[in-house]
């Protein structure tokens, strides 16, 4: 067809004004590692100035994507085309402060904060504003609070990074990104250590970032945040685009559908468990913070647990849940008052091994810190706290220590292609699969799993609550932290609420309500 002379120019603009729209085109991108394929052939177009949502399950190609963004894999070391404002993206190895002089920066999940400098210090780290004599503060305090007011940061450029909360911590990391006069915005997993209150924060500050032109892209596991704040989103599945589409056309439904690969008819799966009787007893429990012997951080805590129970604790962040738990595995708080009781006897809590000696294993929140040595092997993490089962006369026995690891992964289902394979390279489901075998393989009456599925995806969580239901169904006692109100009264039996250390009520499944678990959170 031959475009007539007057609609030719028309057209022209209006594939000008479509081009100008899209500030990132990726084509055709393909990443192998040996025997993966990260990335098969993703393409999809991010538009200028939107809040683009990615999710997808652990190991779908969501964190590769990323690093070629920000140069961790080079231009040359994957086949296709990213388009950046026009013109073909070609950053060098490892030249994170190339993709930076680019206009891409990037939020981790984990910070990356000096906690004894202050905000501004931070966030010019590196790139401070000189004079003939040195580093110019006045420019560089100045230049901080400008860039925290412009952008309704509401954090002072002179603070301590270590006296802020985690949600101001993520404010300024924003901020720092920003310094950098960053066009696209990249936050992996951003809230997934903030309240409720610090992500609807944060939810507002994306749209500051929105007004202002900046392009987000929004990485998380999250859903209900996906269709608050993401204007389209991308899901990738095995490497894969499965689909790229405004969020509106969208319901959680058919987005967990395409995650997965399958329709999942329900969140939580149905359990035959049948709670027995009580094993463990909590009494009027105090505990003082161990850096500082005037802060109590539990602080009058009772409840009681059942043979193959889930008894879940809700509570605000700050609730003491986490210190709680610790406390009672004796890696925290120091007992100042209060009985534990272990099938009706009282025993003592001084020491993990002790804790351990008394069948209490811990499912840490944060299991790349607490809970993995991600430089070891997943046969190494495995049975790095059961040594004592495979030694002897001062010796490990080798084959029985592969032969427990081996047996414990299968059930397990940990993916990976030999549990010689490093921990670091593993997806946040599978490392968090790997943390759950190590503390299965000391054979507990009572494991506490704190925050067990944060920050994996829904499919992982899914496999992680049925292997709950079926430790239950065998009779281990199950205490589980959840900061997901669904997650913990769709898998609890009875629900203990926390508030400022205090133990406010202990719910019956009858009782089961979001308002009803708020208000005992919030009434302390």
């Amino acid at each position: 067809m031959v475009l007539s002379a007057p609609v030719k120019p028309l057209f022209i603009q209006r594939m000008k004004n479509m081009l100008n729209d899209i500030i990132l085109d990726i084509r055709n991108v393909t990443k192998e590692f040996p025997g993966v394929v990260a990335l098969d052939d993703v393409s999809f177009q991010i538009k200028r100035g939107e809040i683009h949502g990615i999710c997808g399950e652990n190991g779908a190609g969501k964190s590769t994507l990323m690093m070629i963004m920000k140069g961790v894999y080079p231009w040359g070391s994957y086949s296709g085309d990213i388009i950046y404002e026009g013109k073909e993206l070609k950053l060098e190895n490892r030249s994170i402060r190339q993709a930076s002089d680019e206009g891409i920066a990037i939020v981790y999940q984990e910070l990356t904060l000096v906690p004894n400098m202050t905000v501004g210090e931070n966030v010019y780290l590196g790139r401070e504003p000189r004079t003939s004599t040195g580093i110019n503060w006045n420019e560089l305090f100045a230049n901080t609070q400008q860039i925290l007011d412009k952008y309704h940061l509401e954090i002072d450029a002179n603070e301590l990074v270590k006296n802020l909360g985690v949600g101001k911590m993520q404010m300024t990391e924003i901020a720092k990104a920003l310094s950098e006069n960053a066009k696209i915005l990249i936050l992996d997993e951003p809230t997934s250590a903030l309240s409720e209150e610090e992500t609807e924060r944060l939810m507002g500050i994306l749209r500051v970032l929105k007004s202002h032109g900046v392009t987000c892209i929004y990485i998380t596991h999250k859903l209900s945040e996906l269709f608050e704040i993401a204007d389209t989103v991308t899901v990738l599945r095995d490497g894969r685009v499965i689909t790229s589409q405004p969020t509106k056309q969208l319901n959680e439904e058919m987005l967990i559908g395409h995650m997965v690969g399958r329709k999942m008819k329900e969140r939580f799966p149905k359990s035959r468990r049948k709670p027995g009787k009580e094993i463990f007893e909590v009494q009027d429990l105090h505990a003082i913070d161990p850096g500082d012997s005037t802060q109590n951080v539990v602080n009058g805590v009772s409840f009681n647990l059942r043979e193959g129970e889930i008894l879940g604790i809700a509570g605000l962040m700050g609730s003491g849940r986490t210190e709680l738990v610790s406390t009672l595995f004796g890696e925290y708080g120091k007992i100042r008052s209060g009985k534990v009781l272990l099938d009706g006897k009282e025993i003592e809590i001084s020491s993990a091994n002790r804790s351990m000696r008394n069948g209490i294993s811990l499912v840490p929140e944060d299991r790349k810190k607490f809970g993995l040595v991600l430089i070891q092997s997943i046969q190494k993490n495995i049975s790095l706290a059961n040594l004592d089962q495979f030694s002897k006369w001062y010796k490990i026995d080798f084959m029985a220590e592969i032969k427990a690891t081996d047996s414990i992964a299968e059930k397990l289902a940990i993916k990976a292609p030999s549990l010689s394979v490093l921990c670091e390279t593993l997806s946040g489901g599978n490392q968090q699969k790997v943390v759950i075998a190590k503390w299965l393989l000391s054979d507990p009456r009572i494991l506490i799993m704190d925050d067990p599925t944060r920050g994996i995806d829904v499919g992982a969580k899914y496999e992680i609550y049925k292997l709950m239901n079926e430790l239950a169904e065998k009779g281990i006692a199950i205490i589980m932290i959840s900061s997901e109100m669904e997650e913990v009264i769709g898998m609890s039996d009875r629900i203990m609420v926390m508030c400022e250390g205090k133990s406010m009520a202990t719910l019956e499944q009858n009782e089961f309500n979001q308002e009803r678990i708020m208000a005992l959170a919030t009434g302390c």
